[in-house]
């Protein structure tokens, strides 16, 4: 779908969700304000973060950049009104797509149990020239997508099952914001405040970025450039996926 096409809506007949991303600040350049919307409708959304951010504060140890990073994130959470967010042992820089993260997120998605699944752009690039999506971004996304049909498929990783008694679950939407290939998009003009609050809980981690825009004027930009596609002020864009 290009940008000249108008996105469809976000389905929002859905009561829970799992946003699945690899880094803190992941969900918050963008997505974040769209949970805002939808925790205010009632929805209940988990996060779950592959990573604790270990490798993003160049000035500082990977042990104190770890601290900082998920306490900023559960404040980030809260901001939008998540309470549940948890934290893998995967390093960050160098997440690999193979068997064990796609059993990983299988596990997490038959124990949560979500109709919906929120991540971020998966694909090579942001969709503009010269812009090149980092590897983490990018096998997260492809192992998320397999492991929704994995957690569906009771051959596929019996053990979860069978020791674990976690049984299949299928997932009705894997939605990745902020995709060059996006579908759809959900209104979030009464809600890009909260999402801008959110991203600007990561003090620590924007204040060691080299020329980082403003997270206000930078969150409206692109919700604003959505939403002259959606017909509204504000919007976040998704690619959805039906598994």
């Amino acid at each position: 779908m290009t940008q000249n096409t108008p996105f469809l809506t976000f389905p929002e007949n859905w009561t829970t969700g799992l946003a699945i991303v690899a880094h803190p600040d992941d969900l918050e350049y963008g997505a974040a304000s769209a949970i805002a919307r939808w925790t205010h409708q009632g929805k209940n959304i988990s996060y779950l973060l592959l990573t604790k951010g270990e490798a993003g504060i160049e000035t500082l140890s990977p042990e104190e950049t770890v601290r900082l990073r998920v306490e900023e994130e559960i404040r980030s959470a809260a901001e939008v009104g998540v309470t549940h967010v948890e934290f893998l042992d995967y390093s960050d820089g160098v997440i690999e797509y193979g068997l064990q993260l796609r059993k990983d997120l299988a596990r997490a998605i038959r124990r949560h149990r979500p109709e919906t699944i929120l991540s971020i752009n998966y694909r090579e690039n942001w969709g503009l020239p010269g812009t090149w999506n980092m590897a983490d971004h990018r096998n997260t996304g492809l192992a998320l997508l397999d492991a929704a049909r994995d957690a569906a498929n009771r051959w596929i990783f019996p053990e979860l099952q069978e020791k674990e008694q976690l049984a299949p679950w299928k997932p009705r939407i894997v939605a990745f914001s902020g995709s060059p290939q996006s579908t759809h998009a959900v209104d979030v003009s009464e809600w890009i405040e909260k999402g801008v609050a959110s991203l600007q809980h990561h003090k620590a981690y924007l204040d060691n970025l080299e020329d980082h825009p403003d997270p206000d004027f930078f969150l409206r930009s692109l919700a604003a450039d959505a939403g002259t596609h959606f017909g509204c002020e504000y919007a976040v864009k998704f690619e959805v996926f039906t598994p």
